[in-house]
């Protein structure tokens, strides 16, 4: 079994959370019994999140060797130079090594629901959205990469794994793939 979830921002990629007070995890989004997540998004971070009850298939959607196609939409930050974009396409030097190259490309503002809480706005300071595709799948590895370049991330969604894609649904709501 396959389940695309579309998970929201602030809930843990687990069903479980001993911290006090608990926070929200995906045990509040009646998701089948058994299954787990292959992969995961930050707390922080939305959007697509495939869970499984086959440990085979989350080993392949998962394990770095497969190279999965991961893509993500980023509101950074700034406006950013094409040096900048440059610099995400060629791998960025991190704490733990250089990231493979990634395909970046400038996005209109895609039609997202809104945030809660909402991103914070400064009219002083421009944004703007990217879509970042990786192939491997570093902790915060898209918010390092972007900060790395000087341009900070403020919001993440994901909205593709492989040939998976978020389509249609709306932050909590999950559908058999």
């Amino acid at each position: 079994m396959l389940i695309a979830f579309n998970k929201p921002y602030g809930v843990l990629c687990q069903f479980t959370d001993r911290s006090q007070p608990p926070r929200p995890t995906l045990a509040g989004f009646g998701l089948p019994p058994g299954v787990y997540a292959a992969g995961r998004l930050d707390h922080d971070s939305e959007g697509l999140l495939l869970l499984t009850d086959d440990g085979g298939l989350a080993h392949r959607l998962t394990d770095p060797r497969h190279k999965q196609p991961k893509v993500y939409w980023v509101q950074v930050e700034g406006d950013p130079s094409e040096e900048q974009l440059q610099a995400l396409r060629r791998g960025v030097e991190l704490n733990d090594g250089r990231t493979l190259p990634a395909q970046v490309e400038r996005l209109d503002p895609p039609a997202l629901w809104p945030r809660d809480p909402p991103v914070r706005f400064r009219k002083t300071v421009p944004d703007a959205w990217l879509a970042i595709t990786l192939r491997e799948g570093r902790n915060r590895q898209v918010r390092r990469m972007t900060a790395a370049v000087g341009l900070p991330t403020l919001r993440l969604v994901r909205v593709a794994v492989g040939g998976q894609r978020l389509d249609g649904l709306a932050p909590g709501q999950w559908r058999a793939c």
